[in-house]
């Protein structure tokens, strides 16, 4: 069952009960990254987790639906090119969530960009304790999914 979450802004991901931050350094351009994340379609082309993603309210949110089958309805938060893109999720099936957001920070490195993505939450007591054990799990969706879309860049 869907269900609402609580609306937060862009200072949650600093300040979420919740919060892990991974980083990685990728050869495509900061202009080349902040456009393939504002693509929201694209994201089912470079992040293998995602299912499907469209835009919905004239690009103001985007539908998300994860291969596990779970599904968001976000809201942008922030979308200041080409350094920071970042969402809330408003609503979801996905149990115990209480309010969770997700921030993109781009910065040159050389020639490429330090893509830095922060996962910021708050559920329940049985929804933290599953995200300590699932964080691996998240660095590795992170690392194959900026491989995938530095690649994706580059051809």
């Amino acid at each position: 069952m869907a269900r609402r979450l609580r609306p937060v802004g862009p200072d949650f991901v600093t300040t979420a009960p919740v919060r892990h931050v991974f980083v990685r350094e990728v050869a495509a351009p900061v202009a080349a990254v902040y456009s393939a994340l504002v693509d929201v379609p694209g994201w089912a082309e470079w992040f293998p987790q995602v299912a499907a993603a469209r835009p919905v309210d004239a690009g103001a949110g985007r539908d998300i639906t994860l291969t596990g089958g779970i599904r968001f309805r976000e809201s942008v938060i922030a979308a200041k090119a080409p350094e920071v893109y970042a969402y809330r999720i408003d609503v979801t099936n996905l149990p115990g969530v209480r309010a969770l957001a997700e921030e993109w920070r781009l910065a040159p490195a050389g020639t490429g960009t330090r893509v830095r993505w922060t996962f910021a939450t708050d559920g329940t007591a049985a929804y933290r304790l599953a995200l300590k054990v699932a964080r691996g799990d998240q660095a590795r969706a992170f690392r194959d999914a900026v491989r995938s879309l530095d690649r994706r860049l580059a051809a």
